[in-house]
């Protein structure tokens, strides 16, 4: 059993997680344009932070408010794992291991960079890395901040929408970037209470370099993997990636009809934080804990056809 025993979020909607659903509950989101954030680069809309963010400083920041025994930080039963798809300059090592050795960990930390499953990839690795008994404690951060690298990409892909995102709907116009670090702490110490990870999934529909499967066939298959001997009426809320662009909503709408979903509420949640990349799936799972009531499912795809998800429940 894989138990989560702390977290944060830190993004442009305020500090701490229960800040940040504070804002969702009452519709206040980080999505603005901006027209000089970077050299060059074409007018935005985007949830930025007003000062530019250096990355290991947020990381830490964020691991120091999800963690109330200070002491875990730096055991040798304690592993760190960063998840990011840009990290400090296309530099993803040397962060993470800045990282650590600020705590004092004196394990070499664990990089899960895999587009924009990143975030949910990580779970699974600390899942599968504690219920292996190779650690007792795992760490799990999620950070990325945008640069005019990542923006100017986007808009090449012609990915971006002029105005803020509106997932799932006929009007769709595509995605908006965003910044943010969150932290889960997982232990496979037994908690009397709480949220626990029970299944993890990752499958690659190896369709193509940026788009999704038109059948939505990994995002499927994850589903499926993490629903097993679970009927969809026991679950409470589906996390939904909900990136607003034309193809991925398409591709997730199907999945989710063919492993029978359907009449699951969804959370969508890139209307107010932006797409925050290696942070979403850590962002996202921890704001699902604090709506749902006792389980979830969350689902990730990204580029060159990954695809992750899973499956929450609170006793």
């Amino acid at each position: 059993m894989v138990y989560c025993i702390g977290h944060s979020i830190i993004s442009p909607l305020g500090e701490g997680s229960l800040a940040n659903l504070e804002a969702v509950r009452t519709g206040r989101s980080g999505l603005r344009m901006y027209d000089h954030r970077f050299a060059d680069v074409e007018p935005f809309c985007a949830s930025l932070f007003d000062e530019p963010q250096a990355f290991v400083p947020l990381c830490i920041r964020s691991v120091e408010m999800a963690v109330n025994e200070q002491s875990m930080l730096s055991s040798k039963d304690t592993v760190f794992i960063l998840s990011t798809t840009k990290g400090d300059n296309l530099d993803l090592w040397t962060p993470a291991q800045t990282i650590a050795e600020h705590f004092g960990n004196p394990n070499p930390p664990v990089v899960v960079s895999n587009a924009c499953t990143s975030g949910v990839c990580a779970q699974i690795t600390a899942k599968r890395l504690l219920e292996a008994g190779l650690y007792k404690y795992a760490v799990v951060v999620g950070c990325d901040i945008q640069t005019r690298f990542i923006v100017s990409g986007f808009q090449s892909f012609k990915a971006l929408s002029p105005e803020p995102c509106q997932p799932f709907s006929p009007e769709r116009k595509g995605l908006n970037l965003g910044e943010a670090a969150a932290t889960i702490v997982y232990t496979s110490n037994p908690q009397p209470t709480g949220w626990r990870l029970v299944a993890g999934s990752i499958h690659n529909d190896a369709n193509h370099l940026s788009a999704p499967s038109r059948t939505g066939e990994g995002a499927y298959r994850c589903l499926t993997d993490v629903m097993t001997g679970v009927k969809p009426t026991d679950i409470d809320l589906l996390g939904v990636h909900g990136t607003a662009t034309l193809y991925n909503d398409a591709m997730e709408q199907t999945a989710i009809e063919r492993a029978g979903l359907q009449q699951v509420p969804i959370s969508a949640l890139k209307p107010f934080f932006g797409h925050t990349m290696g942070a979403a799936g850590v962002v996202e799972t921890i704001l699902c804990m604090l709506q749902a009531e006792q389980s979830f499912v969350k689902m990730l795809s990204g580029f060159g056809g990954v695809n992750a998800a899973i499956r929450m429940l609170c006793e």
